[in-house]
């Protein structure tokens, strides 16, 4: 038993005069399941109207703010196209149980873009999101462990590359922890950190391997 999945597509090029100063793609999955189909219909509807949501944001806020670039006259030429890319990932899909996480890349000019990861792992027997401490135990003794866990494993990155975290990572593991921010594959919980959170932009979206059982 496993769920299939689809691929749903969103995209357009838009233009101000006759220059493309906006285009967006934006895939997003719908599921057919064994397990309860009246599950996988509302966890089918979430991620549609997400995605006609984040349509919506990037035709009207982003679409604006690009025309007015466009239209002012020391900006550059050809004009840096201004982008919304959403791409999602499946990272487990056995039995009842999938996970995956959706990268949403903006960029809005300027040296380089942002991407923002969010992560969802679906129950289909009950439609309903499975969370961390479901899987992990998140008490005072296990967030120990994780914290140290995670410490080890930037200190075995920097050994290879030096600068890849900034400084004050170990308190940055800490304070910029979400316990929503995790995906699972087999065998393993990953937890990832935003851009920023605890490294600078060259280093991406940084991700810790917690081994476990489920």
């Amino acid at each position: 038993m496993m769920q299939t999945i689809t691929t749903n597509t969103l995209e357009d090029t838009m233009y101000y005069k006759e220059i493309p100063v906006f285009t967006y793609k934006i895939t997003y999955p719908s599921f057919t399941t064994t397990c309860n189909g009246d599950a996988s219909e509302s966890i089918n509807n979430h991620y549609a109207q997400l995605a006609q949501k984040t349509q919506g944001y990037g035709r009207k806020v982003l679409y604006a703010q690009a025309a007015a670039d466009a239209k002012y006259p020391k900006s550059p030429r050809p004009f840096p196209t201004y982008t919304l890319d959403v791409l999602y990932q499946i990272t487990y899909n056995t039995g009842c149980i999938t996970s995956l996480y959706t990268d949403t890349y903006t960029y809005a000019g300027g040296a380089h873009g942002q991407t923002i990861r969010t992560s969802d792992t679906w129950d289909f027997n009950t439609g309903k999101r499975i969370r961390l401490s479901d899987i992990y135990p998140l008490t005072p003794a296990s967030l120990y462990q994780l914290q140290k866990s995670m410490e080890e494993q930037v200190k075995e990155r920097l050994k290879a590359n030096q600068g890849i975290y900034f400084e004050d990572y170990r308190s940055l593991l800490q304070d910029t922890f979400n316990a929503n921010s995790f995906y699972i594959q087999p065998g393993m919980v990953i937890i990832y950190y935003q851009q920023y959170d605890i490294a600078p932009y060259s280093t991406g979206l940084p991700e810790f391997y917690i081994p476990v059982n489920f």
